[in-house]
């Protein structure tokens, strides 16, 4: 017993012993130019990654347009938007996918310790389960939707989720670290912009995000569009709640009335973002509105298929 309090005791003494470390500094301009130049097109994820691959596969960050990278998975993603007063990610990956984010992030030469926020698009622990590990490597708050906020605060699905009972718990967020946006009221995090779209439907607290990105005097719009697959446990049926697909439908209006010159999903191989990159050209295949109807087609066919069960 004295052992282990000699252990505790020396233990404290080293801890009060070590200098307080001085803050990370904030990216410069010519840490941003840098990264912007040398990061990958997205040729090697291209090359390294298969459509659907696996969650937690690690896959090289790329550039995907003026201050906007990718820095997922390979089956999984998530998006950095870096400016010289610190940077904003979306989504977090599973809880081992963070560790790919966070080193992915390392690797363009950022550090996690200057993210200001990360966003949320919806609440299921393949997008957000590596939130606590992102929160605890970097500090940086969470801001999620008013319907996800308890789930990520409690780690615990909600029961109007139409996936609820199919997934085991998330490790909480503390709560000081969350917060709940307005969606349609635009946020504003370290002088980047983002406007959050509800978009329920695959989960009630889902969120879409606009944002712009600009380089060599030419912005497009960046959208990152939720999952909106109708996914759902064995007995959920979505024709028993009616008020929840008219809100599943008013998502899909919204999300295909955007300006979307670049179209992102949580799932990349949602909206065929290997094809986009091997074409060199994210303009081709998917954009919003074609995306928000092949989903609103795919929710017609589920309610049909209920209709005849």
């Amino acid at each position: 017993m004295c052992g282990k309090w000699a252990a505790a005791l020396a233990s404290l003494l080293l801890a009060a012993c070590v200098a307080p470390q001085p803050p990370v500094p904030s990216a410069s301009m010519a840490t941003l130019d840098a990264a912007r130049a040398g990061a990958d097109s997205g040729t090697a994820w291209a090359q390294d990654c298969t459509d659907w691959d696996d969650w937690d596969k690690r896959a090289r960050p790329f550039h995907v347009y003026g201050d906007t990278y990718h820095v997922g998975t390979c089956g999984i993603s998530a998006i950095l938007i870096a400016g010289p007063a610190g940077h904003v990610l979306i989504d977090s990956g599973t809880r081992n996918g963070a560790r790919v984010v966070l080193s992915n992030i390392r690797t363009l030469g950022f550090q996690p310790e200057n993210l200001r926020a990360v966003l949320t698009s919806h609440e299921h622990f393949d997008h957000v389960g590596g939130l606590w590990w992102v929160h605890q490597n970097s500090g940086a708050r969470i801001l999620t939707s008013p319907q996800a906020l308890p789930v990520l605060e409690t780690g615990m699905a909600a029961a109007n989720d139409p996936q609820y009972g199919m997934h085991d718990p998330m490790t909480p967020v503390p709560g000081r670290a969350v917060s709940a946006v307005t969606p349609g009221q635009a946020v504003e995090i370290a002088g980047l912009r983002f406007m959050p779209i509800a978009t329920p439907g695959h989960t009630p607290g889902a969120l879409t995000w606009q944002w712009e990105s600009c380089e060599a005097g030419e912005c497009k719009t960046i959208v990152y569009a939720d999952s909106l697959s109708a996914v759902s446990a064995d007995n959920y049926r979505f024709s028993d709640h009616a008020e929840y697909v008219q809100a599943y439908r008013d998502g899909l209006a919204r999300l295909a009335a955007l300006d979307c010159d670049i179209l992102l999903t949580p799932h990349p191989s949602a909206s065929g973002m290997r094809d986009k990159l091997l074409a060199s050209d994210w303009q081709s295949g998917a954009n919003c509105a074609s995306y928000a109807a092949d989903r609103g087609a795919r929710l017609d066919d589920r309610l049909a298929r209920e209709g005849t069960q």
